[in-house]
Order: C-alpha cells, then structure tokens, then sequence
C-alpha cells in the first residue's frame, strides 16, 4: 500500500484519468477540441456552448496537475534507483506505451473514426500499421514527460552529490509567489503562441499550453523536498477558489464582446488580441485555485488507505494508454442513436471510463504488463 501521507495523491490520478476520458468526450459530442472522431461539430448549440466551457475548465488544469504529481515523485525516485536504473525505468514505463499506442493504438483509434463514412475499419488500420504511420494521441503526456524527466535529470547532473534531504518545515510559498506565478506562466504562454499557436504541434507537442506544464512539472520537484503537496494551507486553497470562481466568467465575457454570440470566429490561440492575451492568463489564475482546492480536499478525505482506490490506481495509467481506441470505439457503436448530445455524453463518458480500466486490468494480469502499466 502507498504510505498514508501521500496515498491522495494516487486518488487523484485516478479522478484526473476519468477526467481525460470525459474531456474527449465532451469534445465527440461538440465540445471545442481536437478528437479523433467528432460527432456533433454545432459548436453554436447550447449543448455544445456547456461542453465548451467544461473542455475549456479542464485544458486549464488537469494536464498540468498530471504533470505537478509527476514532478512530486521524480527526485525521490532517481534517488532511490540512481541515474542509471531510472532511465530505464522511465523508458520502459513511458517509452514503451508511447511507441505501441503510436504505431498500434493511435492507427486504431483513426481507423475506428472512420467507421461511420463507411470505411473498414481492420482494412484501414492494417494500411496504417503497414506504412508504419505514428499517431501521438493522447501520448504526447507521456513523450512530453520523457522530455521533462530527461531535463530534471541534466539538471541533477549539473548539480552533482547527492539528492537534497527532506525539509518538511519549509512553508509553502505565500499568496504573493503564487500571483507572482501565474503572471509569470500567462506572460510565456502569451510569448509561445506568438510563435506556435494552440492547436498546432511541434514534434507532436503543443508548446503552446507548456508553459504551465513545464513550471508544474518544476514545482513538483521542489514540492517532494519540501512536502508542498501535502501541506497546501486550507485558507490559501479557499483564497485561490475565489480567484478562480472570478475569473471564471472573463474568458467568456470577452469572447461574447468579441462575437462570439453572434457567430464570428474569436482568436483565442495565438496573436495580440484581447481574447487571446485575456486566455493566456486566464489559464494560471484558473488553475492555481483548482489544483489547491482538490489538493485540500483529497488530503483531508481521501488519504486512508483502501483496496479498491489501490486498484483503480494501479489501473489509471494503463486505462489513460487504452481510452482513445475504447471512447472512439463506443461512441461510434452509438452513432445511430439519436439521443441528446448531453445525455450521449454522459453515458458514453461513463461507459468508456469503465472499460478502459477493465482493459487495463485485464492487460495488466499478462505476465510482464505490470512492470510497463
């Protein structure tokens, strides 16, 4: 079992995988987003505005707090397993998914998108796989943690000795660090989509949401000397949770002064508009209240030990890997359905979170998985 004090953490990556499994979905049945297989593509129904504004909630935080938890468990970990066994590791746990998921996976989940314009989907995939055609998916978390890994430990042997002991009684950093913070992530990400606006890919990565990965991923290698994560104050927690219910609307707000309700395209992604300077900082001051208030609340009630979070733990990372081919697969088995989008939503979310932890349990019985899953 994970010790006690920091067992939440795993509870979160489960919440957080089932949250990437409903995020796609939002964006099948007409949520704003890339997705392979998009069914509802009236970005102007109602429907699709709700979704929107949940896809929009998500993207501000929860790749990024994937990455504040990884952060957490880096330094430790090439310290326990020294340079040399950590790389393997690291290679073998995300290397290895990203490469089936990209020759194997990823042609699925395009070949099962098809399904509905009449295309075979066995006949699609096989050409895809034969011509060696490599669909990142939802695996560019795991190509981009490789890449940050692969810094951390350049850093480590730039600072050679050993790893630096535990200083528990360190305080968390105050309210102005955390201002301070999200200014300084808009500040880059409004710079980086000068350059690669969201929505477009360098090597498979959209460098334009990596500034706040890049300092999540940061802050949680100094958070696992420190016991950050562990010890968010709860009046801070309640402090950012009004930020970020402030700055909810903003985005919107200006979004519709842009026209967006009367049909015309609002740039968000890249450039010097208002929209797009507004979004670029919205992200930070959304998220820094999100990840501190479910920081607190799984600290305070989902810190005990329990066999059945264990396993859907254990489960989240492989269930992560399988949930492109699963969702797609669903979604379009239900495609004759005429049901409401939101109501499509929910039980196709749902289902295709079950199943990717089923599979992922099931994978993960195959001699060796356990060691990769």
């Amino acid at each position: 079992m994970t010790p006690p004090r920091t067992v939440f953490l795993d509870r979160l990556r489960v919440v957080l995988t089932a949250l990437v499994v409903l995020h796609h979905t939002a964006i099948t049945y007409g949520g704003s987003g890339d997705w392979f297989y998009r069914e509802v593509r009236d970005g102007g129904a109602p429907s699709s505005l709700l979704l929107s504004v949940f896809c929009a909630v998500n993207q501000a935080f929860f790749m990024g707090f994937f990455f504040l938890i990884a952060g957490r468990f880096t330094p430790g970990s090439l310290a326990r397993k020294g340079a040399r066994a950590f790389a393997q590791e690291r290679l073998l746990r995300l290397g290895l998914p990203l490469l089936v998921f990209g020759f194997v996976l990823g042609p699925l989940a395009v070949a099962l998108a098809g399904v509905p314009a009449g295309r075979p989907w066995a006949t699609a995939w096989w050409v895809q796989v034969q011509q060696l055609r490599f669909v990142v998916g939802p695996l560019w978390f795991a190509w981009a943690l490789l890449l940050f890994t692969a810094a951390f430990m350049l850093w480590r042997c730039w600072r050679p000795g050993p790893a630096p002991a535990p200083a528990p009684d360190r305080p968390v950093p105050g309210s102005p660090w955390w201002l301070a913070s999200a200014l300084a992530v808009g500040a880059v990400a409004l710079a980086l989509r000068q350059w690669v606006p969201v929505g477009q890919s360098v090597w498979g990565l959209q460098l334009g949401y990596f500034a706040s990965y890049a300092f999540l991923f940061a802050l949680g290698c100094a958070a696992a000397r420190h016991g950050w994560l562990e010890r968010v104050p709860p009046a801070q927690a309640r402090r950012w949770r009004r930020v970020t219910w402030l700055t909810l609307p903003l985005l919107f707000v200006v979004a519709a002064l842009s026209g967006a309700l009367a049909g015309r395209p609002v740039n968000v992604n890249g450039g010097l508009g208002l929209p797009a300077v507004v979004y670029a900082f919205w992200e930070p001051f959304m998220a820094w209240g999100l990840i501190a208030s479910l920081l607190v609340l799984f600290q305070r009630r989902f810190n005990t030990p329990s066999p059945r979070w264990q396993r859907w733990s254990e489960q989240a990372y492989g269930a992560f890997v399988l949930h492109a081919p699963v969702l797609v697969g669903v979604s379009v088995a239900l495609a004759g359905w005429g049901a409401p989008a939101l109501l499509k939503f929910a039980l196709v979310g749902a289902a295709s979170v079950v199943l990717s932890f089923a599979l992922a349990r099931g994978l993960r019985a195959l001699p060796g998985v356990r060691r990769v899953l």
